[in-house]
C-alpha cells in the first residue's frame, strides 16, 4: 500500500472512528487533519495557516449576523404573530393547526434560516394547541420537525452562504432565489399529506376563512416579513452583499423586536447575542478545521478516487445524480449538516457538474437531503429538539415519521430530475451573464 493510500485510510479511518466514539465533529475533523499531516511529514503550521485561512472570508461575516437575527426574531414576539396570520391564511382548511404548523414554518424559516430554531420556537407554542385540539402528539411533533426543513431552503438561509463559500464561485443571490420554489413544494407537499390524515383522523378545523381578519394580522406580521424582503432583494438587486444584508436584517430584526412589537428588552437582546456567540464559535471552529481536512482531502487525490469510483460504476447522469442522493441521505443520519457542507461540497459537486448538474442546483438538493438527515437518527439534532419540546420519546417519534420522509423523499427526486424547478427564478431574475 503506496504512502497516499495509508494517509487517506489514517484521514478517514480515524474521523470515523471518533465519530463512533461520540467525539465532537470539529474536533473529530481537527484530530484526524493532525494526524494525517502528521504521518505524511508535512509542516503542522500550515494547519494553523489553513485553519486561520479558513475562517478568513468575507462572506462568512453573513453567517453570525444571520444567526443573531433569527435569535432577535425568534424571541421579539414575531412567532406568535407568523402564526396568527398562517391561522387566518389556512386555519378553515380540515386539520387547521397542522396547515398553520406548516405554513408559519415558510414565514418563520424566511426569518430564522434553522431547522432546530423553527422546531423549537413553533413547536412550544403549536404542539400544546394541537395536543388541546385532540391531534395525535406523534403527528403533531412530526408536522413540526419535518415542516421546519422549509427554513433551510427559503432564504435567507446560512448553511447556504457556507455552501457558496466552499463551492466557489457561486452567487448566494441565485442560491437564495433557487431555494425559493423547493421550499415552497415541500411546504405544499407536506399540507396534502397532512390534510389526507386529518380526514382519515377526523382532526378539527379553525373557523371560516375571512380576509378581515387575514388582512388584520398580516398587518400585525408583516414588519417581521420585511426582514426577508430586505435579505432576499438586497441581495439579488446588489444593493448589498449577503454580509451587509445579513447585517441589516439583525439592525431591523432589533427595531422590530424593541419598538415596533415592544418585545425585546436591551438585557434579553444581550442574551440572545451570548448565547448566539456560543453557536457561533462551534460553526467557526468547524470551519477552520474543516478547511484543514478538505485541504488534505484535495492534496490526497481523494475527490478524483471518488468521482472515478463512481463514474466507473456508471455513466449515465440520472443514476450519477441518484447515488449522489443516497451517499448525502446516509451522510446526513450521521453527520451535522455544516460539517458535511464543509467537507463533501469539495468531493461531490466535482461530480455533480460531470452528470450536468449547476452548481446551484447541486447546492438546494445537497440542503434538502441534509435537512432530512436532520429529523433521522442517530444524529438528528431538530429530532432531538422536536422529542425535547413534545415530550415524546424519540423512538416513538420515529415509527409515524417514515411516511412524512418518503413524502419529503418524492420532492428530494422532483428537484433532482426537473432542474426547472431550482433554476427558474435564478436564471429568470439573475441570469449568469455570457
Amino acid at each position: 500500500m503506496d504512502t497516499n493510500s495509508i494517509a487517506v485510510l489514517i484521514l478517514v479511518g480515524s474521523f470515523v472512528v471518533m465519530l463512533v466514539c461520540r467525539f465532537p465533529i470539529a474536533f473529530a475533523i481537527g484530530i484526524s487533519s493532525v494526524l494525517t499531516t502528521m504521518f505524511l511529514g508535512l509542516p503542522l503550521m500550515q494547519i494553523a495557516q489553513l485553519m486561520v485561512k479558513g475562517v478568513n472570508v468575507f462572506t462568512l461575516m453573513a453567517v453570525p449576523f444571520f444567526i443573531i437575527a433569527g435569535e432577535i426574531m425568534g424571541a421579539g414576539g414575531i412567532s406568535k404573530r407568523l402564526i396568527a396570520l398562517s391561522d387566518a391564511l389556512v386555519g378553515w382548511i380540515r386539520g387547521g393547526l397542522a396547515m398553520v404548523n406548516i405554513v408559519a414554518s415558510l414565514f418563520f424559516g424566511g426569518i430564522s434560516g434553522s431547522s432546530t430554531a423553527d422546531t423549537a420556537s413553533l413547536g412550544t407554542i403549536l404542539i400544546p394547541m394541537m395536543r388541546e385540539q385532540g391531534y395525535d402528539d406523534e403527528f403533531s411533533t412530526n408536522v413540526t420537525m419535518c415542516s421546519s426543513v422549509e427554513g433551510l431552503l427559503i432564504p435567507p438561509s446560512h448553511n447556504m452562504v457556507m455552501y457558496a463559500m466552499v463551492a466557489g464561485s457561486v452567487s448566494v443571490g441565485r442560491l437564495f432565489l433557487g431555494g425559493i420554489i423547493p421550499g415552497f413544494l415541500l411546504g405544499f407537499a407536506l399540507m396534502i399529506y397532512s390534510y389526507v390524515l386529518s380526514v382519515k383522523r377526523n382532526y378539527p378545523k379553525g373557523a371560516p376563512f375571512s380576509l378581515k381578519h387575514a388582512l388584520t394580522t398580516l398587518k400585525d406580521a408583516v414588519w417581521g416579513l420585511i426582514t426577508v424582503l430586505i435579505v432576499v432583494f438586497g441581495v439579488v438587486t446588489g444593493i448589498f452583499t449577503a454580509t451587509e444584508s445579513a447585517a441589516m436584517a439583525v439592525i431591523w430584526a432589533i427595531i422590530v423586536s424593541s419598538v415596533i412589537y415592544k418585545e425585546l428588552t436591551l438585557p434579553k437582546i444581550w442574551h440572545l447575542i451570548e448565547r448566539s456567540l456560543g453557536t457561533l464559535a462551534i460553526v467557526m471552529i468547524l470551519i477552520s478545521t474543516s478547511q484543514v481536512f478538505g485541504w488534505l482531502l484535495t492534496y490526497l487525490r481523494l475527490p478524483e478516487m471518488v468521482a472515478n469510483g463512481i463514474l466507473g460504476l456508471t455513466s449515465n447522469p440520472l443514476l450519477i445524480m441518484l447515488i449522489l442522493n443516497v451517499l448525502m441521505l446516509i451522510l446526513g443520519t450521521i453527520m451535522d449538516m455544516s460539517a458535511i457542507i464543509l467537507v463533501a461540497t469539495p468531493i461531490l459537486l466535482p461530480i455533480a457538474i460531470q452528470a450536468g448538474m449547476d452548481p446551484v442546483h447541486f447546492g438546494v438538493v445537497m440542503i434538502l437531503n441534509l435537512g432530512i438527515g436532520l429529523i433521522t437518527p442517530p444524529v438528528g439534532g431538530t429530532l432531538f429538539v422536536g422529542s425535547a419540546v413534545s415530550g415524546v420519546p424519540i423512538e416513538k417519534l420515529i415509527k409515524t415519521l417514515v411516511p412524512f420522509l418518503g413524502v419529503m423523499v418524492i420532492v428530494l427526486l422532483l428537484i433532482t430530475y426537473v432542474p426547472g424547478l431550482i433554476m427558474f427564478l435564478p436564471n429568470l431574475i439573475m441570469p449568469v451573464m455570457g
